[in-house]
Formats: structure tokens, C-alpha cells, sequence
């Protein structure tokens, strides 16, 4: 089983109301970040039949395909994988009246975002998505312990969700799907419930 790593991180951000503050929580970390040429050798070097050029064609030509779908305001679904589909976010404020909302005006940006696929075979919903890891502290990997924690198939997720990157301890998950991309705001800009927004 791949392995996951993270850090053990205190929320220093001094909030009184926040029950967060001075607790202790964790974010994933990074060991690489993968190209399209990268991604194609690896691809390619996993049994297929295609060599690292073509692999790399077909992924540049469904980028480009993507997009271009994605303009037509269709959503695009990649089997076992997840659904790709825009939101749009809006200057705050917005207009007064339904014919006052002028595009140019109070359109402020376009959003590219990912919904996981949920469906029982390749559930790759956060909740499902977390019992296929295990987990390494790369505290405990930096002193040479490279022994993985159990992953979580066995419990439920905490309220307010996981830490990343971002120094963010977690805000659980929205209620945002393709069907239903909600209603999206400069504070709100609408992401997918346990997908990802790439805002590129």
C-alpha cells in the first residue's frame, strides 16, 4: 500500500472564538510534483503498450479536448476517476437587480473544479478515498522510522475534515456536486464536495 506523508503542525492563527487555536492537527506533505512527461514515462513503463510520446500526446490532446468541452458548458466525466466541470465566482457585491447583472461586470472568474467518482466500485469520496492510505510522520521518516500508521478504514472522519498545505486544520466538506455547484461568492468560491479546485 502507498504511503502517505504528513507533519503534525499547532494552529498559531490567535482566534479567540476559535476552538481551533494552539490545537495540534496535520497536513500532507509533497515529495514531488509530477510533469506530463514524468507522468507519461511512468505510465508507459507500467506494462502499456504505448510508448512515453504517445502516452504524452493523448494526455496533451485530452487537456486540450477538456478545456474546450469545458467552454461548451459541459461537464466531463472520466470514469472510476471523477467529473470536471466549471463554477463561476462573482464580484462581491453582485448587482441590484436581476437586469442590472452584467457579465463583464460582475463576473469575476472562472473555476475548473474535480468531483472524486463515488460510485460503490471506485468510490473515491474523501471518506472512502482515506482506507486506501497508510500514513508516515515525516518526522518519524527523517530520524529513518519508516513504519506506516493504519489507515482509517475503521473509523469515522472527524468533524471539520484534514489539514493541508495551507496551514488550514480543516473545514469539513461542502454540499457542492456537478448537478448542484451551489451558490458561489468571493468568500465562497464553491468547491466540490471532496474534490479538489484547481484555479490554475
Amino acid at each position: 500500500m502507498s504511503k502517505i506523508l504528513y507533519e503534525v503542525y499547532k494552529n498559531d492563527i490567535k482566534d479567540s472564538e476559535s476552538v481551533m487555536y494552539g490545537k495540534y492537527y496535520a497536513r500532507l506533505k509533497s515529495i514531488e510534483t509530477l510533469n506530463m512527461p514524468k507522468l507519461a514515462k511512468h505510465i508507459s513503463g507500467h506494462g502499456s503498450v504505448f510508448t512515453e510520446d504517445v502516452v504524452e500526446g493523448v494526455m496533451k490532446k485530452f487537456k486540450s479536448c477538456l478545456l474546450e468541452m469545458l467552454l461548451e458548458s459541459k461537464k466531463v466525466k472520466v470514469a472510476g476517476l471523477g467529473t470536471f466541470y466549471l463554477t463561476c465566482e462573482c464580484q462581491k457585491g453582485g448587482a441590484d437587480k436581476e437586469e442590472d447583472f452584467n457579465v463583464k461586470e460582475h463576473l469575476k472568474a472562472l473555476h475548473i473544479r474535480f468531483l472524486p467518482d463515488q460510485t460503490a466500485e471506485d468510490n473515491l469520496s474523501s471518506r472512502e478515498f482515506i482506507k486506501k492510505a497508510e500514513f508516515v510522520n515525516i518526522k518519524n521518516l527523517m530520524s529513518g522510522n519508516t513504519e506506516a500508521e493504519g489507515s482509517n478504514e475503521d473509523e469515522d472522519e472527524e468533524p471539520g475534515g484534514t489539514g493541508n498545505e495551507n496551514n488550514n486544520p480543516g473545514t469539513g466538506t461542502g454540499t457542492t456536486t456537478p448537478d448542484n455547484p451551489g451558490t458561489t461568492t468571493p468568500d465562497n468560491p464553491g468547491t466540490g464536495s471532496g474534490g479538489t479546485g484547481d484555479e490554475g
